[in-house]
């Protein structure tokens, strides 16, 4: 018994260091969580600072253009440049910066900061959500299927049974470009962490790589064709609207939502298309 009793106090004296260590650890812990809470503000507020000034000097140069010599000419094309490569290095910055949450974060979780600092903690984000979306394809692929070809037992309609095959399709398609978009995604994921990239979420207009275009090529006609396939379906659904048999005001409503749908993916993927191309340029004239 006194031997079981030498080992628990010895054992209590032992978690007694240990703990005396981690307090002194965690205070640490603070002092530093402090100093990077002081240092991301003095950065934000730098950032900022230089951007609005440069904002304004990019002006008064557009300014000076026209009455500029071709020295002073290719002078402000050369500052316009770095302006350029300077406002490209801040979006490298405020990537590991706390940043105002977007209209949805807004609604879901109010002003709070989601912010991950460390690439290893945006890779785990990026990947784990890329799951989530597949997950969800999956089950939206299984039940457009089975409504499409096992379930017709709902009572619906006139419009909605003109409009039901049409939809139903549509959503396998769309379900079948997520795929495609899946591991595209995943692959630039897992390339950009095996080349020791610097952002492993810059997969945006700003964060494109030159094979992350070749697998864009590839998935740029089924972008196209799904983006035509909503103008497709709000032209239908405008259509049924104006039927002489409708009575519901939800075609109209969902006509235009279809048409919101396109208008927003189309503009978007060409602004991606054109900003590449822009690149392209950019770089055979620096050559």
């Amino acid at each position: 018994m006194r031997d079981q009793l030498e080992r628990c106090l010895g054992e209590w004296r032992e978690l007694e260091e240990e703990f005396r260590q981690l307090q002194e650890t965690h205070k640490v812990y603070r002092q530093k969580l402090e100093e990077v809470t002081s240092l991301q503000t003095a950065c934000s507020s730098s950032i900022h600072r230089q951007k609005k000034t440069l904002r304004d000097l990019k002006h008064s140069l557009q300014r000076c253009k026209p009455r500029a010599s071709p020295e002073e000419f290719a002078l402000i094309q050369e500052i316009s440049s770095q302006i350029k490569e300077r406002q490209n290095a801040f979006f490298d910055m405020e990537a590991y910066l706390p940043k105002r949450n977007g209209l949805y974060l807004n609604l879901v979780l109010g002003n709070v900061n989601v912010t991950l600092l460390s690439n290893q903690a945006k890779f785990a984000y990026k990947d784990e959500y890329e799951k989530f979306k597949l997950y969800l394809t999956i089950i939206l692929l299984l039940g457009a299927v089975a409504c499409r070809c096992f379930l017709h037992y709902r009572p619906d309609g006139l419009m909605y049974q003109m409009f039901r095959s049409q939809f139903l399709a549509f959503s396998i398609f769309q379900s079948c470009v997520q795929f495609l978009q899946y591991y595209y995604q995943r692959g630039c994921l897992y390339r950009l962490r095996a080349l020791g990239e610097r952002n492993h979420l810059d997969l945006t207009v700003e964060g494109f790589q030159s094979w992350m275009w070749r697998g864009l090529t590839f998935l740029l006609p089924f972008l196209f064709f799904g983006h035509f396939w909503q103008l497709y379906n709000a032209i239908t659904l405008f259509r049924l609207s104006r039927h002489k048999d409708c009575k519901e005001w939800q075609v109209f409503v969902l006509a235009f939502t279809f048409l919101l749908l396109f208008l927003g993916n189309f503009l978007t993927t060409l602004k991606v298309v054109h900003t590449k191309l822009q690149k392209n340029k950019d770089k055979v004239k620096k050559l």
